[in-house]
Order: structure tokens, then C-alpha cells, then sequence
């Protein structure tokens, strides 16, 4: 069986570790989930992830970061979706808890975080939110 939409079974699986306190969650890997784990490393919310090939299949697996025992990403949802796609212009890019978050969008030049979309100029679609 297919699954319909592969990022948010991503983020489910992420936010599930996180409420179980696990060290790490593995998952399917795929160009986009590990564009996502990227930004995510760069802004310092996850510790390390790596793309494993056994047997044929690659599997993303994310070290989730903690501080003070709480986890480091408080809030990690799915903005656009297969049913309904949000796709934003430049200067229409959502700035999340007045910059405190970030919001994952996948540009013509690759998936970065809101704040590198706008200085670079470009819009795309927002993945989803991070705070």
C-alpha cells in the first residue's frame, strides 16, 4: 500500500519520538525528507540525521535534540498537503512566532527555511511550520 503523503507521516513520526523521550526515529528516506532533516540540522533543532541503504531500501535516521529534558522542537505541523497545496509568493512567505519559528518551503532552488526564501527572493510551497 502506497502512502499518500510522505512528509507528514514524517512529522508524525518525529513529534511521536519526542513524546516518547526516544533518542533517535527511523524512517523511509526519500530527496525531500532529507532536505527537510538538512534544514532542520542547520537550524539547530534535531542533532544529526543519516541515510542508510540496506537491502535496497534507504532509511532516514534523526537524532532529536532535547534541552533541559523538554524537547527542542515544541510544535511540528504539515502546512500544504496533498488535497490542498499552499504555495506562497516572496513576500507572502509566513513568518512564524514573529521569526522565532521557521517554515520549510520547497523553492526552484531547493528546500530552505522562510527566512533564506525571502532574502534569496523567491516563493514557493510551504511545507511546514517548525517552532
Amino acid at each position: 500500500m502506497s502512502m499518500s503523503d510522505p512528509i507528514a507521516d514524517m512529522l508524525t513520526r518525529i513529534r511521536n519520538a519526542q513524546l516518547a523521550e526516544n533518542l533517535s526515529v527511523a524512517m523511509p528516506s526519500s530527496r525531500v525528507k532529507a532536505s527537510i532533516a538538512q534544514v532542520l540540522k542547520d537550524e539547530g533543532y534535531i542533532d544529526e540525521f543519516k541515510v542508510r541503504d540496506e537491502d535496497g531500501k534507504s532509511t532516514l535516521e534523526i537524532a532529536l535534540k532535547y534541552y533541559a529534558g523538554a524537547p527542542v522542537i515544541e510544535k511540528i505541523e504539515r502546512v500544504s498537503r496533498p488535497g490542498l497545496r499552499i504555495y506562497k509568493g516572496r513576500d507572502d512567505i509566513p513568518k512564524i512566532m514573529n521569526g522565532l519559528g521557521i517554515a520549510i518551503v520547497s523553492t526552484s532552488k531547493g528546500v530552505m527555511t522562510d527566512r533564506k526564501a525571502r532574502a534569496t527572493g523567491i516563493g514557493g510551497e510551504v511545507l511546514c511550520i517548525v517552532a
